[in-house]
This record gives structure tokens, C-alpha cells and sequence, in this order.
């Protein structure tokens, strides 16, 4: 797995193939945290969040987590965590995208994304039992 540095210069790659538009309001940019983060929902220490879009008053922000990353996807190649990387950048740009079109409820990825991780909790509560 690359260090923080390397992987810091690979997320600035991976945003510099979106269009300038889709960075319109977002006022905190694409940020990088050290963190390992933990879904919510996890029990077992294995499942974890990429990264997240933030919508507030203050501004909106997206974050990529370095050691969920390192945690899941250190045995990868240089591409593939760039690919990776790409697909979650995206992921959390549709957040952004469907935030300035007001989508919300039933028919957005926030909601895709709950009923998503609801699904993997409840098949590995199934597993564990």
C-alpha cells in the first residue's frame, strides 16, 4: 500500500478528471483523513466507510478515509486502488450532485446506501448465528 503522501497525489489525480462544475458549492473541497472509520453498523471490525459526503449549514465536504483504505485495500496494485479510489470519489461526488439537484429520499444514493448496509449487517448477523 502506497504511504499517505502517495495516496494523497493519487486522490488529487482522481479529481482532476471531474469536470469543474462538479465542484461547485462544494465549499470544503476533497479532503483526506488519516482515519480508519468504521460504518455504524459494523460489528466485527470489517466494515468500512470509504468515504463521506457532508452537507451542513457551514458548507458541504467530501472525505476519503487513508486507513479504511489501508485496512481493506492494502494488498491492491497501484491501479487498483486508483481504481478503487476513483469509484468512491465518484460515489461521494453523486452525493454532491443529487444535494444540488435536491434529490433526496426513496430515490437517492443516501437512501441506496442505508438499505445497502442494512443488507450486509443483517447477512453477517445471519452468518454469526
Amino acid at each position: 500500500m502506497i504511504d499517505i503522501d502517495g495516496f494523497y497525489e493519487m486522490l488529487n489525480e482522481v479529481c482532476e478528471e471531474l469536470p469543474d462544475d462538479f465542484f461547485r458549492e462544494l465549499h470544503y473541497g476533497v479532503q483526506l483523513s488519516e482515519e480508519l472509520k468504521l460504518s455504524p453498523l459494523d460489528e466485527d471490525g470489517t466494515l468500512f466507510i470509504m468515504g463521506d459526503y457532508t452537507r451542513s449549514r457551514q458548507g458541504n465536504k467530501i472525505t476519503i478515509y487513508y486507513g479504511s483504505f489501508e485496512k481493506s485495500c492494502g494488498w491492491m496494485s497501484d491501479e487498483q486502488l486508483k481504481n478503487r479510489l476513483r469509484e468512491v470519489v465518484r460515489h461521494e461526488f453523486r452525493h454532491h450532485m443529487e444535494n444540488l439537484a435536491g434529490i433526496y429520499g426513496a430515490d437517492s444514493l443516501e437512501h441506496e446506501d442505508r438499505e445497502e448496509l442494512k443488507k450486509i449487517a443483517e447477512s453477517r448477523n445471519k452468518n454469526v448465528k
